[in-house]
């Protein structure tokens, strides 16, 4: 979850040079309460007016760095962490762009509260007036290019009320930034209209979910480290190792990329859900695919992370995977080029094509035994996200549901 601090004016030069101060006993995963002062460091790159005001003024925003009191950062701030995982690329010559493709639900609201009533009953690629959104899509673009974005398309997805906006990529710091930057702002723009926009995996049963596909492509020496124009489908061995690694742990970082009990209701067979560890060009029944562009536009597309995750963590533990499988020369296989949602299950089994975890409870027991996402991690993060997600589960297991009430209490 995103957390703010508000500061007048008059104290920008303070925070500017000596940070802000704050509890962090209070923030679920930070520290004890022992130990709780903790200061908020702005990076003044991040510095954007928000282009709506704010009590009838102009408010602009500025993401910042969380460190210990003694100056050294903190092991638990999320940006931290990818800040720590680049730092390992850069040592072996890569830098780490990423492109996310988020999905969003609009909803109606009741008395203050978000339904699950969709907002229209459009479909893929549809316009007004079955796309009721049109407007407030375009309302969204235009404040997210006043703040530096780069928006590349905007439509309306496969489901009723489902929508997308694609924003040009960039590298993974910048682009974890925007899309904290992205939710907020889609978020606020839809309040605005009387509406919710929801970044659930998984809000109405039957229907698709919600994923953010990830595009990666690593470049060395300002060119693209995944192409090869003589390689076979034009892509290095950089790019096939990289797979390597992403298919070695993705079922280990899939608790990070997909942190809810709702996550596990997107990823199953259907519903275009990207379930099965296999790589592909263009075919979207495997987990990771290659796009068809080329040169400098190559990359992989990880289809299984989804827009509830902290995108801080989602790109570290991503490229710590994929780093693994470059410096190991892990072999990805064979591309899959059938429909692998039409095999059985023992074409499956005979392709060797495995299934991401099926619920967040398998998802933590393959998480628990991967010492490359506790690395990427660190061990703060590692074992409060352990912890969390334990509870998250129990908390679920332990809850009776409606679907329970409906289908036993008047027949046992």
């Amino acid at each position: 979850m995103v957390k703010n601090v508000g500061i007048p004016v008059s104290q920008a030069e303070k925070a500017l040079t000596s940070g802000i101060s704050f509890d962090g006993s209070s923030i679920e995963g930070f520290v004890r309460i022992e130990e709780s002062d903790m200061v908020l460091i702005p990076d003044v790159n991040t510095y954007q007016v928000l282009p709506w005001e704010v009590g009838g003024g102009n408010v602009a925003r500025i993401i910042c760095d969380v460190h210990l009191p003694n100056g050294k950062p903190f092991e638990g701030d999320p940006r931290y962490v990818l800040k720590k995982a680049i730092k390992e690329a850069h040592a072996l010559g890569f830098t780490m762009n990423t492109g996310p493709e988020l999905e969003f639900f609009l909803f109606e609201e009741k008395d203050g509260k978000s339904t699950n009533k969709p907002h229209d009953f459009g479909g893929y690629f549809d316009f007004p007036p079955i796309d009721l959104a049109e407007g407030i899509r375009q309302e969204i673009v235009v404040a997210l290019e006043n703040m530096g974005f780069n928006i590349e398309a905007s439509h309306h997805e496969v489901a009723e009320g489902q929508h997308e906006i694609d924003f040009k990529y960039d590298d993974a710091l910048t682009t974890a930034d925007n899309v904290i930057t992205f939710k907020f702002v889609t978020k606020t723009i839809a309040r605005m209209n009387n509406l919710y926009a929801s970044f659930m995996p998984k809000p109405v049963f039957g229907i698709n979910g919600s994923g953010m596909h990830t595009n990666i492509s690593l470049f060395k020496d300002g060119k693209n480290a995944f192409y090869d124009e003589d390689g076979e489908y034009e892509v290095s061995d950089t790019l096939r190792y990289f797979i390597g690694g992403l298919k070695k742990h993705v079922q280990a970082f899939t608790a990070v990329t997909n942190p809810l009990v709702n996550s596990y209701k997107r990823l199953v067979p259907g519903y275009e859900a990207p379930v099965y560890v296999a790589w592909s060009g263009a075919n979207r029944s495997s987990l990771i695919r290659i796009p068809a562009a080329r040169g400098m536009s190559t990359r992989v597309e990880l289809r299984s992370p989804d827009p509830a995750c902290n995108p801080y963590l989602s790109f570290a533990v991503i490229l710590m995977a994929g780093l693994d499988g470059v410096k190991n020369k892990i072999d990805a296989g064979e591309p899959v080029k059938h429909n692998i949602f039409d095999m059985s299950e023992s074409e499956r089994i005979e392709n060797g094509i495995e299934s991401l975890p099926g619920n967040l409870k398998d998802a933590l027991n393959a998480f628990e035994s991967s010492a490359i996402v506790r690395e990427a991690l660190g061990e703060h993060v590692f074992s409060n996200l352990r912890r969390l997600g334990r509870a998250e589960w129990d908390a679920y297991r332990t809850q009776v549901h409606q679907w329970e009430l409906k289908r036993y209490l008047n027949i046992i």
